[in-house]
């Protein structure tokens, strides 16, 4: 169909990386972080979420989800906590500690130039972490968030020379480690690219029966029909003519599309629209009118209608604020 839907969408929720903290770990040590809630002002004031991973360079580790079973993890596994959940990493297992954000606002101070080397005394065997942390929108719509798991965890060893997850790795320690001018940057992007391939290895390694938008990428009606909402937004699609253009009768492809969405196709588009709006409002200065007309509505008035009502404050007021929050991070 022409378009890659898993890069649109990663392109419209304004992903953003930054990698913070490189951690030498000697036993017993404990890190917990909390919600993500509490780390956005923190870390990256002006975004609706945060994700956080941890590369286990050397030695290993424990992790879980704050409250849940610890899972003992190797060196070249990389974790990552795409809800946001409150999480643990520790050795020995089972430990817990209070959050202290004093390490993170020394990590966000001019003065300092990331990563922060973080250095956990003990005795025991020694682990190495690189912390890293991504931004992006959940509102008005993120539908590649929803479709992960509160916890992945994925293993490939970093010395494998055609290990892709390993040149990152081995790429990041490097800038880790050796600070050079523009080195914050490189790693912003390789912490963007880690995560885009944890999620494409995560999609190939989908079970046949499972749902939700990353399945329905892999479905051949539902990808192709959201190829071509995504490669025309502003199109005034009919539910008549995707399943024309699909080859699927309505409600055949309704029915296929709800099963793994979650929602109806017209319903999917509707929301798709408010997301690409959201961006063009933050992004530049165009005026309501040009917005409304980007992403597919005949009339201003329609279009601040239809925002309202999905996002829950109009167009202006949503710029207004998300402005205001920015200028004040």
């Amino acid at each position: 169909m022409g378009v890659d839907v898993l890069s649109d969408v990663l392109k419209a929720i304004r992903l953003a990386g930054a990698i913070f903290f490189d951690v030498d770990a000697f036993a017993p040590w404990v890190t917990e972080a909390p919600p993500s809630r509490v780390l956005v002002p923190l870390i990256m004031p002006g975004v609706d979420h945060i994700i956080e991973y941890h590369v286990i360079a050397e030695g290993y580790c424990f992790a879980s989800i704050a409250g849940e079973k610890p899972i003992r993890v190797e060196a070249g596994t990389i974790i990552v906590f795409p809800q946001g959940h409150g999480h643990v990493l520790s050795n020995p297992v089972g430990q817990r500690s209070a959050f202290d954000p004093e390490v993170f606002i020394l990590a966000r101070q001019d003065t300092v130039q990331l990563p922060l080397n973080v250095v956990e005394e003990g005795r025991g065997d020694h682990t190495h972490i690189v912390c890293g942390f991504l931004g992006c929108d959940t509102h008005p719509f993120n539908p590649l968030l929803s479709a992960l798991p509160p916890m992945m965890m994925m293993h490939e060893s970093i010395d494998t020379p055609d290990s892709r997850i390993g040149q990152f790795v081995r790429l990041a320690m490097g800038e880790a480690r050796n600070k050079r001018a523009g080195g914050e940057n490189v790693l912003a992007r390789l912490c963007e690219l880690m995560f885009v391939e944890v999620v494409r290895r995560h999609l190939d390694g989908l079970a046949d029966d499972q749902t939700g938008w990353l399945a329905g990428l892999r479905d051949r009606h539902v990808g192709d029909t959201l190829a071509l909402m995504h490669s025309r937004p502003a199109h005034g699609w009919t539910l008549e003519e995707l399943s024309r253009r699909i080859g699927l009768s309505r409600s055949a492809l309704t029915e296929r599309f709800t099963h793994y969405v979650g929602m109806p196709p017209m319903q999917y588009l509707a929301l798709w629209r408010m997301q690409l709006a959201a961006r063009f409002l933050f992004d530049d200065s165009a005026n309501i009118a040009t917005v409304a007309e980007k992403v597919g509505y005949e009339s201003e008035a329609s279009f601040s209608r239809a925002f309202k009502k999905l996002v829950g404050t109009p167009p202006a007021t949503w710029r207004r604020a998300r402005r205001a929050e920015l200028a004040e991070a």
